[in-house]
């Protein structure tokens, strides 16, 4: 560990730990923006995009697997996607087999926007991105998924050990 410090390697993660955080950051207050300029509560429109961004991949979200996403109870989601459906921004499908699954779709308006207000962005971030080679973005495609991982299963284990509703977070040792 010693000879890490020595290299810098502790100041390099240190650095792009407060880089990831500040991305972050951007990326709240672009999803807070975003909200506004629809005139939408920030809850409702994370959801409209978890919903149009999962239809866009192809994996169409049920409200279950909403509300793990957007962390909102059942009953929470149910009132959200009731807001969500009276006002044309979603709709709710039942497209399988089984009858009792729900699958949430956007309103055809919803991606429009969204090109519309992200566009810009996206153009700028992919020129971005242009400067890399192929194998330096597998290589941080790779490192992302890792962190993200790491982070989902922290979330995960921390979840088991607070109790529903208790807002207080564990001590450290």
């Amino acid at each position: 560990m010693e000879e890490a410090v020595r290299d810098g390697v502790a100041e390099q993660r240190e650095r792009l730990m407060e880089s990831l955080r500040i991305y972050g950051g951007h990326y709240a207050e672009l999803s807070r923006r975003f909200a506004a300029w629809l005139g939408l509560h920030s809850t409702d429109a994370t959801a409209v995009l978890e919903i149009a961004a999962a239809e866009e991949r192809g994996t169409p979200l049920s409200p279950a697997r909403l509300s793990e996403r957007i962390s909102l109870s059942t009953g929470a989601t149910t009132a959200l996607l009731n807001r969500l459906e009276a006002a044309g921004h979603i709709t709710r499908a039942r497209e399988h087999s089984d009858r009792r699954v729900v699958t949430l779709r956007s309103g055809g308006h919803i991606q429009e926007r969204a090109d519309e207000f992200f566009g810009p962005l996206a153009r700028r971030l992919d020129a971005a991105m242009s400067h890399y080679p192929p194998q330096f973005l597998e290589q941080f495609e790779a490192f992302m998924a890792d962190l993200n991982t790491t982070m989902d299963s922290h979330l995960t284990e921390q979840h088991a050990v607070t109790p529903r509703g208790d807002t207080t977070l564990p001590s450290h040792p």
